[in-house]
């Protein structure tokens, strides 16, 4: 895994998570907040967890060096529009962060702490490869989710990023 690879992750994860938010729009305040099942009951429980577990959590990890302790299930914004807004506009730092990131870390570990306090060394490229499939995991709760309250919701297939960048040259 090199910066390349990396950048390619973070970059799916800008445009599936913008695109997401982008239709999230539609849906209702009631359905936003509706426990339909989800692991985080709701699609405004599973966006702030997304929000968190990124932003609030790994991030800090990879670029702080520092590991905050919040519960998997903290509300970060009670609002859709910040918490979309939020999600969007955090995106944009992984981009930045493997920018910047010295390649010879990624044969290393990334030492950090876990919610509930545990000690952790895992493999770094690998474990901030799950970052991105994190989100991917969640995004895909979201629109089945979204589907299931009768939304229209955003094809986000990787192949479909390549498809519009394809259209772009």
């Amino acid at each position: 895994m090199n910066k390349d690879d990396l950048r390619r992750f973070a970059q799916y994860n800008i445009w599936a998570t913008q695109r997401l938010c982008e239709c999230l729009k539609a849906v209702s305040d009631a359905d936003f907040n509706q426990d339909i099942g989800l692991y985080f009951k709701s699609i405004a429980g599973t966006l702030n967890h997304l929000l968190l577990g990124e932003h609030y959590l790994w991030y800090s990890r990879f670029k702080e060096n520092h590991s905050p302790t919040m519960a998997l299930n903290t509300v970060i914004h009670q609002d859709k529009t910040q918490l979309l807004n939020e999600l969007s506009d955090k995106s944009l730092n992984w981009l930045s962060f493997i920018d910047d990131l010295d390649e010879t870390i990624l044969t290393g570990n990334l030492n950090y702490f876990r919610s509930n306090g545990e000690a952790q060394s895992l493999p770094y490229a690998d474990t901030l490869i799950h970052v991105f499939n994190h989100g991917t995991h969640h995004r895909g709760q979201v629109t089945a989710a979204m589907t299931i309250l009768g939304y229209q919701c955003p094809e986000l297939d990787w192949v479909y990023m390549l498809v519009e960048e394809n259209l772009q040259d």
